[in-house]
């Protein structure tokens, strides 16, 4: 998609932009390649942290266990929705490389932790690093693809950083098992926070002229509080997309605290733990590459429903079964589903808000999805400690499917999420 010569308001020539996949491929790659070192962060968290406050701090609440997803999801969806904006006014570049800032402290935080409180402060961090620096990538390549590829943008954008997520939480597995808890896996972390900051430093260019190519120049800053209104309930459709991103982080937030400690309790041993850890996913994150890019042919809404349903049944799959196979399969369901609703719940918010207040509208969606995993962290904790770990997974997996109907009636058939307000 072509775009002649762009003026800054000010009326300076930028030179000629273009729109698309092809024509922005060398910055594309490389925040693909930024947002696998942002996914890394996150995923070496995965399959050993719950075991840290187990065996090293005796922990043993369950609600206490996952207190740090609470934390770091409730970090992040603040950020999230702070991010949108900020961006509009300091450039999503600068967002960037301060997300990066702020996470360089996380994994030596962990390393050298005496307490659980460190471990909280850690992922704290953890969740302004997730939120700044995974907002920003997304936002970039959705300015960088244009209208017409933005499912498939974010499919990529999507697998490359939660196949991060899963090879970094295989790795930190691996490499407890043979090495201990701490400090080794976690130095990972040091090598991923370095990168990135080097990368997004050095490398990427600002997308700001690509937001004005597809928009023109805005006649007014959109609003935070007009963005929350029209995602929380004005707009019934932005609705249907946010309660979907709510209850699918917090299966997520389900599998990452609760999952390990339930396969530990049943005798799996460290390694297997961090196989099924890794293997949801890696089934996500691989997934995204197919789907993001069947949701710019077939719409948003069946792909959307159809992963919550999914998800559901996989969950329920793994409260009724107890062995290691079964487990795998039901997390790779699980991963499934959410690869179907991932990219495209992104992509239609895209669709249905001009580009001038896409950013800001992603920040709110992406408040509430990211919410969603504190409350699947501290929902399974509390209902796993008062009922056991099977109550917990069928009441997340009957909400779930629940979701996904209300998404079926709310979003709209096809593109008709297309629906863009001026």
């Amino acid at each position: 998609m072509s775009i002649g010569s762009i003026l800054e308001p000010g009326g300076r020539a930028t030179g000629r932009i273009e729109l698309g996949l092809r024509a922005n491929w060398k910055q594309f790659v490389l925040l693909v390649a930024i947002n696998a070192f942002v996914g890394g962060m996150v995923g070496l968290e995965r399959s050993v942290l719950p075991l840290v406050a187990r065996d090293e701090f005796g922990i043993t609440s369950k609600t206490a266990a996952v207190s740090f997803i609470a934390t770091f999801g409730l970090a992040k969806a603040c950020t999230n929705l702070a991010a949108g904006v900020l961006s509009e006014r300091f450039g999503r570049r600068r967002l960037l490389i301060a997300g990066w800032v702020v996470g360089m402290p996380v994994p030596l935080m962990i390393i050298f932790a005496p307490s659980w409180g460190w471990v909280i402060a850690a992922n704290v961090l953890l969740g302004v690093n997730q939120g700044l620096c995974w907002s920003m990538t997304v936002n970039m390549k959705m300015d960088l693809a244009g209208p017409k590829r933005r499912g498939t943008a974010l499919g990529l954008n999507e697998a490359a950083g939660y196949l991060a997520v899963a090879a970094a939480a295989l790795l930190a597995g691996v490499i407890a098992e043979h090495r201990g808890l701490r400090p080794e896996p976690f130095y990972l972390g040091i090598v991923f926070a370095a990168a990135g900051l080097a990368l997004s430093a050095l490398f990427v260019k600002d997308t700001a002229s690509h937001v004005r190519a597809e928009g023109g120049v805005p006649v007014a800053r959109h609003s935070l509080r007009r963005s929350f209104a029209d995602a929380t309930w004005r707009r019934p459709s932005l609705f249907g997309v946010s309660q979907a991103g709510f209850v699918n982080n917090l299966n997520d937030g389900l599998a990452w605290g609760v999952f390990p400690l339930l396969f530990v309790s049943r005798g799996l041993s460290l390694g297997q733990v961090a196989f099924l850890a890794a293997s949801y996913p890696f089934a996500w994150g691989g997934l995204q590459l197919v789907t993001g890019w069947m949701s710019d042919r077939t719409g948003r809404r069946s792909l959307v429903t159809a992963g919550m349903f999914v998800q559901g049944a996989a969950i329920a799959m793994a409260a009724t079964v107890d062995s290691f196979g079964y487990w795998l399969a039901a997390l790779l369901a699980l991963g499934a589903g959410t690869a179907l609703v991932y990219p495209t719940l992104i992509a239609a918010i895209g669709d249905a808000v001009t580009p001038h207040a896409r950013a800001t509208t992603l920040g709110v969606y992406r408040f509430w999805r990211d919410a969603g995993a504190m409350a699947g962290a501290l929902t399974g904790g509390v209902l796993a400690d008062l009922f056991g770990f099977g109550t917990a997974l069928y009441v997340v997996a009957l909400l779930t499917i629940a979701s996904g109907v209300f998404a079926a009636r709310t979003m709209g058939s096809g593109r008709a999420m297309k629906e863009v307000v001026r």
